[in-house]
């Protein structure tokens, strides 16, 4: 029971790096001395020192003949840092009790003979479930090499994100706003198409204090963002999947304002949007996985909701239903050809209801087909 309380606690200091951690993982870690915790610590930064450097720090000689709790197995590789296990070791730590393994191949079980070749007693997967669960975008772009996706909607009890007019503010309450901020602060970028852009003409930004601030991504197939975007008001990066095809002028526009511009393939068959110009989303996916953008907030319309779930880039969604009816025609959170038949719909898993305000949150995984 005391393992699971100090297990618990690393867990909460993990998510104090989070947004900022990325790329790598959301780690915490405490160290156990006599049944006293007397050292703390988490990764707060990429390029800045693992929890474990931390907590040892603040441990010191008491560190001698300790316990040390951590969310994720130590590495015991040199990277941006020195590996952990040689700092452990250093200290005099008699034991580790890690949560989970490390997916990284430069890491994964490394640890074990590295910690129990110096006489350090290693046990591994204690909340398991939970911190996998804490960095489950890194895992997934561990063993993808692809952005973790999270779709999130807000709409009403019928099923509607926006009036026939497209006017969506607000539908959701307060509280559910607060939480699309701290999802803002948490994922590496958002994502949204020109169809918001040129309705709402949003900021995409995080308006937590001290935040992380996520890369704006804009799904653009013919360069439609206007330079005087609220997007380009804001120092945080805009990038733009354009066609190979979009109209140079516009282009240099709005490379002008700052904007970064990817081509991205254009769809030969399926359905196409109204513009004639479908993205190549997986092929969109893979140009920003392999630089290194690890996890996306979709804020997408119907349309770019659809194609993404159709795609198969969508890990994640979750959907805030607030207490409120259309009671008529409005814009569903998925627009455009559907499935033929019910044996061809996407199946979720591992479906959670929490209030939310006046709201409720629906939260729920993918299945891959």
């Amino acid at each position: 029971m005391s393992d699971r309380i100090y297990m618990q606690r690393a867990l909460e200091l993990a998510q104090r790096g989070r947004g900022w951690a990325n790329p790598n993982p959301m780690v915490g870690a405490v160290v156990v001395r006599d049944g006293q915790i007397v050292g703390e610590g988490f990764h707060p930064k990429v390029g800045e020192p693992h929890a474990e450097v931390f907590a040892l720090r603040e441990a010191g000689e008491k560190a001698r003949g300790a316990t040390l709790y951590v969310t994720l197995e130590p590495c015991n590789h040199w990277g941006r840092t020195p590996p952990c296990t040689k700092g452990i070791m250093e200290a005099g730590i008699q034991r580790v009790v890690a949560a989970t393994w490390d997916a990284n191949p430069l890491t994964e079980g490394q640890s074990r003979q590295a910690l129990e070749g110096a006489g350090i007693r290693l046990d591994v997967g204690l909340l398991d479930a939970e911190a996998q669960r804490l960095n489950e975008a890194y895992f997934h772009f561990i063993r993808h090499q692809r952005p973790f996706v999270v779709m999130k909607t807000a709409m009403t009890l019928d099923g509607k994100i926006a009036t026939p007019r497209g006017h969506s503010q607000w539908i959701s309450g307060e509280e559910s706003r607060a939480h699309v901020q701290e999802l803002r602060a948490t994922y590496a970028g958002v994502m949204a198409g020109i169809g918001t852009v040129l309705a709402d003409d949003p900021s995409l930004t995080c308006r937590l204090p001290e935040a992380h601030a996520p890369v704006r991504v804009i799904v653009d197939p013919r360069a439609e963002t206007p330079p005087d975007a609220k997007l380009f008001a804001h120092p945080s990066p805009v990038i733009l999947a354009v066609a190979p095809g979009a109209d140079l002028q516009r282009r240099q526009a709005l490379e002008a304002r700052g904007a970064e511009l990817i081509e991205v393939p254009v769809l030969v068959h399926g359905a196409q949007p109204a513009n004639g110009r479908h993205l190549d989303l997986d092929a969109l996916m893979a140009i920003l996985g392999r630089r290194g953008l690890t996890s996306l907030l979709l804020e997408g319309g119907g349309s770019l909701n659809a194609s993404a779930l159709r795609a198969g880039i969508v890990s994640k969604v979750v959907a805030f239903v607030a207490p409120k009816l259309l009671a008529g025609d409005g814009i569903p959170p998925t627009r455009g050809p559907a499935f033929d038949t019910m044996d061809q719909a996407l199946r979720l898993r591992g479906l959670t209801c929490r209030p939310s305000g006046e709201d409720v949150r629906l939260e729920a995984y993918v299945e891959v087909q």
